[in-house]
């Protein structure tokens, strides 16, 4: 099995910064695309930033320039950056994976959508 693990969420002021960090662990053959999506009371869940496993990179507008996906592959870890927080960025953030990992019958392999538990920010005006 896979899991993913994130941490770095707390409460912060307004203009303050956080880094969030989310490590897949278990059969992992190799990750492809990681994300970062957020979902705030009321509303529903939006991707923030993903990243391929080459690289590039994708924003949401509401971030963009704020925010800094990123990610080591040799530590199965992506990191999200955020700088110049604001009230609105408040929610819970999950970090998403694509993942390759052992088919059920272990004679193969197979593509794995995996979410993190979810990393609470707050963000006080």
């Amino acid at each position: 099995q896979v899991q993913l693990v994130e941490s770095g969420g707390g409460l912060v002021q307004a203009g303050g910064s956080l880094r969030l960090s989310c490590a897949a662990s278990g059969s992992i053959f190799s990750i492809n695309a990681m994300g970062w999506y957020r979902q705030a009371p009321g509303k529903q869940r939006e991707l923030v930033a993903a990243i391929t496993s080459g690289g590039s990179t994708n924003y949401a507008d509401s971030v963009k320039g704020r925010f800094t996906i990123s990610r080591d592959n040799a530590k199965n870890t992506v990191y999200l950056q955020m700088n110049s927080l604001k009230p609105e960025d408040t929610a819970v953030y999950y970090c998403n994976a694509d993942i390759v990992g052992p088919s059920a019958t272990n004679r193969g392999y197979r593509y794995l959508e995996v979410w993190g538990q979810g990393t609470l920010v707050t963000v006080s005006s």
